[in-house]
């Protein structure tokens, strides 16, 4: 199969790269990385998470970064939204999209959110519906599908059944997540040729982490395969609490990089993005994971 023509990056790093940092970081540092990354050209950023401060306490301003965002035309920002109450709040805070997250493995989802695969299902559903009534569009996430750090390798099959239970309920893109980062190229490929048997390979992104250093590689298998859609985080920030070494997604710099290379449009500025990813790392005391970051911040 050819490569897309175009892909569009799902910038995660405000959520799901800074919802680990052991520190605090502040809801200025939050915004301002949120509208460095609409000026780099992202056009749909992840914002915020509504849930638990007992639970992500780094996440505990969700309200005040979805109500203190600079909106630019033609950006999305979206929250993630794992119950009806963190529903409520978000659509309270004119939130324009939300996602849900389940998984394919039966004991993460007990460490991740306290229920069974089957019970995580049944809790999206009033979730859907009220999105659904708000005129809200919900994206689905499926974790740890090509690997789980209780239970080992993660059937295709297994992947497959939880996507189209998602795409079934009413989600109009389903996430793929190699949650761990364990992932090679051919069983990506595999788990992608599963799952686009029940649900069309445009509403599929890839969600990989770089853990053992495969995430841009099996990118590449998947683009390969038709995939049009990536998540990424600036300068590769995040990482998993449930899963112990689990680094952050694969760097947004370092899949745009890969992306010019082979000629596919993100309508993203690299230079930029890089600045940015160079910014919030040092802001935030971390390393920048990003090896194009890296490199053009030498030059």
């Amino acid at each position: 199969m050819a490569f897309p023509k175009q892909v569009r990056l799902v910038e995660v790093g405000p959520r799901d790269g800074l919802q680990n940092e052991a520190n605090p970081i502040d809801t200025a540092t939050k915004l301002e990385l949120i509208d460095r990354l609409g000026a780099a050209g992202l056009t749909y950023i992840e914002a915020a998470s509504f849930v638990s401060p007992k639970w992500v306490p780094q996440m505990a301003d969700h309200r005040e970064v979805m109500t203190g965002l600079t909106r630019r035309q033609g950006v999305t920002y979206a929250a993630l939204t794992p119950n009806l109450k963190g529903l409520e709040a978000a659509l309270e805070c004119g939130v324009e999209e939300v996602a849900v997250f389940g998984a394919a493995s039966e004991a993460f989802s007990q460490k991740n959110i306290n229920c069974s695969v089957a019970e995580s299902l049944e809790r999206f559903a009033p979730v859907l519906e009220r999105a659904k009534a708000a005129n809200v569009r919900v994206r689905g996430y499926v974790s740890c599908v090509l690997g789980c750090p209780y239970e080992g390798e993660i059937a295709p099959a297994k992947v497959a059944e939880v996507s189209k239970a998602l795409y079934d309920m009413g989600c109009y893109e389903v996430s793929l997540g190699d949650t761990i980062g364990t992932g090679t190229p051919l069983a990506a490929k595999r788990m992608i040729e599963a799952v686009s048997r029940d649900i069309p390979m445009e509403m599929l992104a890839a969600h990989f982490h770089d853990t053992y250093g495969q995430a841009l590689a099996n990118l590449y298998a998947v683009l390969e395969e038709g995939i049009s859609v990536v998540d990424s985080s600036v300068a590769g920030l995040g990482g998993c609490p449930y899963a112990k070494g689990a680094s952050g997604n694969v760097a947004s710099e370092d899949v745009v990089y890969l992306l010019n290379g082979l000629g596919i449009e993100t309508g993203i500025d690299l230079d930029k993005l890089a600045a940015t990813g160079t910014w919030i790392t040092q802001t935030i005391g971390r390393p920048n994971r990003s090896k194009v970051g890296v490199a053009l911040a030498a030059k």
